[in-house]
């Protein structure tokens, strides 16, 4: 929740959606599935980053996996939680769930992340303009991927 009121362009859904999700919603939500994982990270007992991978079920998708709900608590930037939260999941698509790449969308604005993404192998593919409609401005998106398994 903190992510949505700290930077709600960040983010496809807003606060005030979100606040009144029953917490059994929220469970369902961040539960073991298969193909789909939620990486945290803890500094002192306390949750300060968070990211979700999730690989496409379609057949001709399941290839691909997106990278989502990045979040890491400003006061824990200079622990490279972001870094170690990217690489994990990164690790995960190539291991466990096996998929050849790695999707994501990013604020065009966020040149932090958009550096921390390049950093681990992350490309530039496209841009969506007004992807987001925020309190009357538009948001473009920057859209990523980052190859892990050479094609067949």
């Amino acid at each position: 929740m903190h992510g949505l009121q700290e930077s709600p362009s960040a983010f496809a859904s807003n606060y005030e959606e979100e606040f009144e999700t029953p917490i059994e919603v929220v469970a369902e939500r961040l539960a073991a599935k298969d193909g789909c994982a939620v990486f945290g990270a803890f500094h002192e007992g306390e949750l300060v980053g968070i990211v979700g991978l999730d690989r496409q079920q379609m057949r001709k998708l399941a290839h691909k996996a997106g990278l989502w709900g990045m979040y890491v608590k400003p006061s824990a930037g200079a622990l490279s939680v972001g870094s170690h939260l990217v690489a994990e999941a990164l690790s995960y698509a190539r291991s466990e769930l096996r998929v050849r790449q790695v999707g994501l969308a990013v604020n065009a604005t966020n040149v932090a992340a958009i550096s921390l993404y390049r950093k681990h192998g992350f490309e530039q593919f496209g841009l969506e303009h007004g992807s987001k409609l925020l309190d009357g401005e538009l948001h473009d998106e920057v859209h990523m991927v980052c190859f892990l398994l050479p094609a067949p």
